[in-house]
């Protein structure tokens, strides 16, 4: 090899070796770029409201499932808008409230009450074969209880976090004559309630955004598991609560909530 090649490979090698050298300044400098950012976000959370103790009153929308319990046997999924069902069970719209006390960035405890305000409707069921009698059965659903959740998470202006309910529910079967004419009831009422108390508890889990100070919109799902009385509640017609035992109950929604400071 010559001194003029010799001399080329040498240089071409100090090239190869300060270019790499500041790719890794470059990627030094902008790892620290981005543990600098993320200390200045946790700065301001930690002045900002949620890191102090404060109340959240949240709006959820969303829906109950119960996947093995169906109204009756010919109507299976449900009835969530555009004719969108889930499973073989019962699936309807539910709305709740939730209000909490967080005294530190990790932890809240609180209340929650949610319902069903427009539940499946059976608009075919019968009274023991009884022919020229119209009909309706439908379900609805309450519950009130507590929880308490538990954010490990943090992300700038997101938030994960885990947590447990407990509390009561309530299922109301109704049963609606709607050409009573046609029909006299013994007892002499057009609607019929036949109501189920029992307990529930439960995990869920979901995100927050804070896209203000004071608001923050998020999602949640939840496992409950159900216990009723083991035999139904019926009325002198012959209707009977239709939920009974152990029931599985999984629930998801959307939450808006807002921060009020203490």
């Amino acid at each position: 090899m010559t001194n003029r090649a010799r001399h080329r490979s040498y240089v071409c090698g100090a090239t190869s070796f300060f270019a790499a050298l500041a790719l890794v300044v470059q990627a030094h400098v902008a790892h620290a770029d981005d543990v600098a950012e993320m200390a200045r976000w946790n700065e301001a959370l930690d002045r900002g409201l949620s890191s102090r103790p404060h109340t959240i009153a949240e709006l959820e929308l969303g829906a109950i499932v119960l996947p093995s319990a169906p109204i009756s046997p010919a109507n299976r999924g449900g009835s969530l808008p555009a004719g969108l069902e889930l499973g073989k069970g019962d699936a309807t719209i539910q709305v709740g409230l939730h209000f909490l006390y967080r005294a530190t960035s990790t932890w809240a405890i609180g209340a929650m009450v949610l319902f069903a305000p427009d539940p499946t409707s059976d608009t075919s069921y019968g009274l023991d074969g009884s022919s020229g009698l119209s009909r309706t059965h439908s379900r609805d659903y309450f519950f009130v209880g507590a929880e308490g959740r538990f954010v490990p998470l943090h992300y700038r202006l997101f938030e994960g976090w885990i947590g447990a309910q407990a509390g009561v529910v309530v299922i109301a079967d109704r049963f609606i004559t709607t050409n009573s004419g046609a029909y006299v009831a013994p007892v002499g009422y057009a609607q019929v309630s036949e109501r189920t108390e029992g307990f529930s508890a439960g995990l869920q889990a979901g995100v927050n955004y804070s896209f203000s100070e004071n608001f923050v919109v998020g999602f949640t799902v939840r496992a409950n598991g159900w216990l009723l009385p083991s035999s139904p509640q019926c009325d002198s017609l012959g209707d009977c609560s239709t939920l009974s035992g152990a029931v599985l109950v999984y629930e998801g929604g959307f939450l808006l909530g807002y921060r009020l400071p203490l």
